[in-house]
Parts: C-alpha cells; sequence; structure tokens
C-alpha cells in the first residue's frame, strides 16, 4: 500500500513492487485504491481483479492489510455483494430532509423606557394606555412579515 493525501486524511493504492523499495517509492503497477475516509466501509476499497490474480499467480506476496482487502474485496472476494450495494447507495443523490418549525421561538419583550426620558405628561398617564399601542403593534408585526414572505415568495 503506498500512502497518499494529506496529513489527517490518508489516501492508499494498492500497489505491485519490489521488495527493496520503499514504502512509498517506485512501483511496478497500481492494482487498487483504499479510501478509510468512505462512509459506506463496504466501499472503500477498489481492486483491478484480473491483475491482483496475475500478481498472486506470479508469486507476489501481499502485506497482511492487503491480504485482508483482497480476501474481502478480491476476485473471489466475502464481500462483493455488500461492496456493489455499498457504491449504489454512496452513487445515489443525497436526500436532505426540510428544517420544519422551529422547535423554541424566543418571546419578543418590550422595552421600557427610563422614567427620565419620559415627558412628564406622558408619564401621568395610566401604564395601560401606553402598553396597548405597543401590545397592537408587536401583534401586526408577524401578520406584515408573514405577508411579505409570500409576497417574496411569489416573485
Amino acid at each position: 500500500m503506498k500512502r497518499l493525501g494529506r496529513k489527517n486524511r490518508a489516501f492508499y493504492r494498492i500497489c505491485a513492487t519490489d521488495k527493496r523499495a520503499p514504502r512509498d517509492g517506485r512501483v511496478i503497477e497500481e492494482l487498487g485504491t483504499y479510501d478509510p475516509y468512505v462512509p459506506e466501509t463496504d466501499a472503500r476499497c477498489t481492486l483491478n481483479g484480473p491483475r491482483v490474480e496475475y500478481w498472486l499467480s506470479v508469486g507476489a506476496q501481499p502485506s497482511d492489510a492487503v491480504r485482508v482487502l483482497i480476501k474481502k474485496y478480491g476476485p473471489k472476494g466475502t464481500h462483493l455483494k455488500q461492496m456493489e450495494q455499498a457504491r449504489t447507495k454512496l452513487s445515489m443523490p443525497r436526500i436532505i430532509p426540510a428544517a420544519g418549525e422551529p422547535v423554541f421561538v424566543p418571546e419578543v419583550k418590550s422595552a421600557a423606557a427610563p422614567a427620565a426620558a419620559v415627558p412628564a405628561e406622558v408619564a401621568a398617564a395610566p401604564v395601560e394606555a401606553a402598553v396597548a399601542p405597543v401590545e397592537a403593534a408587536v401583534a401586526e408585526a408577524p401578520a406584515a412579515e408573514a405577508s411579505a414572505a409570500e409576497g417574496s415568495a411569489a416573485t
């Protein structure tokens, strides 16, 4: 296996190499790939079956990790059906569900003005008379936003 990719994101090529060559050095032939970051476990490995058989027939000795991959996903592998199903699943488009209704909607609190900033004639008026127009404006605001949203969605 020849390691490629970047730090913390490895990608491997399964290769036929000379035993004396370094791990990431010169190769004779590339036989497949292995990507450990593919979400479907059975879709991580791809092998060129006839070439793997050829190299094994002429005496190539696979490493322990490659031996396991050949046993599972090689030409006579034990996980071939699962590999085909996983690749089919990955090739399909992803379905992202709609966001839906929000779980939590915070309440709108009206801000009360400080007593020093309020004129004397307004301060003398009853509190209910001052709060009523604010509550009416708050009640009308969501309806105005909804109608504006419908207007923009229609265009």
